[in-house]
Formats: C-alpha cells, sequence, structure tokens
C-alpha cells in the first residue's frame, strides 16, 4: 500500500464517499483520512480488520505464554491433556 494513495482529506471524504467505500472494499485497502491537514481517522475494509484484531489475539496469547514461561507458570504436556481426558470424563458421566 502506497501511503501516499492513502491519504485523502475529510472534503475529499464527504464528496465521494461511495467511491472511497467501494475502493476501500472491493481492494481491501486502508485509508487515512486527516482534517485540516493532521490524520484524524483510519477507514479500513471490515475483513481486513478482522484479521488484524485476530493476529493481534494471537500475539498476546504468544506474549501470555512467553511470560508464563519465563516465570516458570507452565506444567507439561502430558499433564495437561491428562486434565483434559478427566475433565470431558467427568461431564460425560453428568
Amino acid at each position: 500500500m502506497k501511503l501516499s494513495e492513502s491519504v485523502k482529506s475529510v472534503s475529499y471524504l464527504k464528496a465521494h464517499t461511495s467511491e472511497i467505500l467501494r475502493d476501500v472494499t472491493n481492494n481491501r485497502k486502508t485509508m487515512v483520512i486527516t482534517q485540516n491537514g493532521e490524520a484524524k481517522v483510519v477507514l479500513q475494509d471490515v475483513k481486513i480488520y478482522e484479521e488484524m484484531q485476530e493476529s493481534l489475539a494471537l500475539l498476546k496469547i504468544l506474549a501470555l505464554s512467553t511470560k508464563s514461561k519465563d516465570k516458570n507458570k507452565y506444567k507439561p504436556i502430558e499433564s495437561s491433556f491428562d486434565n483434559i481426558r478427566k475433565k470431558i470424563a467427568e461431564n460425560k458421566s453428568k
């Protein structure tokens, strides 16, 4: 994405809303909208936004995992799977 092609003023957005929305959606673009020459908001295709949120969630999980590992707050995978199997067995017996 070329930033220079993706920066538009709020007045341009007002005058070309349908065209901009179509371009952002069809081409999966992200646009920066300016007001008085200053970047104010980002207009983004909803699918790109969702993908970005999922990526951020995965990165947070990874960071938490690393933090737990560094603090030795983890248990072996065998133990984790044993606990899961026990919980499944308990739920089946209810």
